[in-house]
């Protein structure tokens, strides 16, 4: 089973064309996201052919430094995205957030690249680095949904919150509900492809190697691996991120404070403008 059916340039063309009918339908149904779409599609596939260049010149080399290096760079991106897509979060958690990645990927590609599938030479860059982008790219999605979920809970759980601390509750324990809770919500997805694999849906990796010819089984094997390996890390990670992070909701003597979100308007800024406003709308008051 070695057939492969390759992908010419008029695939793409086509592929991008079904792209713009989408967005002209958008358009005349102004939906507001032709341009996003269009975008998005660019961007995606220049990233795409752009990714697919790098491995062939990485796989092709065959070192070490190299194989490393990319990953560290994916590492950071992950984590810059992660960011980008968490709602309702403080600044300065970027540190907080490629260390718990950066643990959690290192203890899973240890795990699952030298005691499952233990690859010759062990850095193997055709494994290694597509390994590395399939937990990335669920893992961060997992996080930016439990630190938004985090930070959400705190604050609609203040009066809860300030009661327990009055009543000696230490903070872990009375941040531990929001904690526990944004945890579950960032596993949710792992467990819904656990369950539906095999029946409702054939997951991307096992769908990819049976179009490039590999037995299926062997396919089934990896796939139950990944998702294996991608349940386990978004518990790691979730709870490292949130065992680092839930103490900037307490400040000392273990009172409760949750930090605003990065693009709420601090309190001074809100007095600047509104005395710019009333500043401005003095002299046409005289005028009058």
């Amino acid at each position: 089973m070695q057939q492969y059916f390759a992908i010419d340039n008029w695939g793409l063309l086509i592929a991008v064309l079904m792209v713009c009918i989408a967005a002209g339908v958008s358009a005349l149904m102004k939906l507001g996201v032709a341009k996003s779409l269009l975008w998005a599609t660019a961007r995606s596939l220049v990233q795409l052919l752009a990714m697919g260049f790098i491995l062939e010149y990485v796989i092709r080399a065959q070192n070490v430094w190299l194989v490393i290096g990319l990953i560290v760079v994916m590492l950071v991106a992950a984590a810059q995205i992660t960011m980008s897509r968490a709602k309702g979060i403080p600044k300065g958690l970027v540190p907080l957030v490629l260390l718990s990645l950066a643990v959690t990927m290192l203890l899973m590609l240890a795990l699952v690249g030298e005691l499952v599938i233990r690859p010759n030479p062990w850095y193997s860059p055709q494994l290694i680095i597509p390994l590395t982008g399939m937990l990335l790219g669920n893992t961060v999605s997992a996080l930016a949904l439990g630190l938004s979920r985090f930070f959400n809970s705190m604050r609609e759980r203040y009066e809860e919150v300030n009661t327990l601390l009055a009543l000696g509750a230490t903070p872990w324990e009375a941040a531990k509900p929001s904690i526990t809770s944004s945890i579950t919500l960032g596993l949710l997805p792992s467990i819904a492809m656990l369950a539906s694999s095999g029946i409702v849906t054939i997951p991307g990796m096992m769908s990819g190697q049976i179009i490039a010819g590999q037995n299926p089984v062997n396919a089934a094997k990896y796939q139950f691996v990944i998702l294996a390996a991608v349940s386990a890390l978004t518990l790691l990670a979730d709870s490292i991120i949130l065992a680092l992070v839930y103490k900037r909701c307490f400040i000392s003597y273990d009172r409760y404070f949750v930090p605003p979100a990065r693009d709420s308007v601090s309190t001074l800024d809100r007095i600047r403008r509104q005395a710019a406003e009333r500043a401005n709308r003095g002299p046409e008051s005289a005028g009058e």
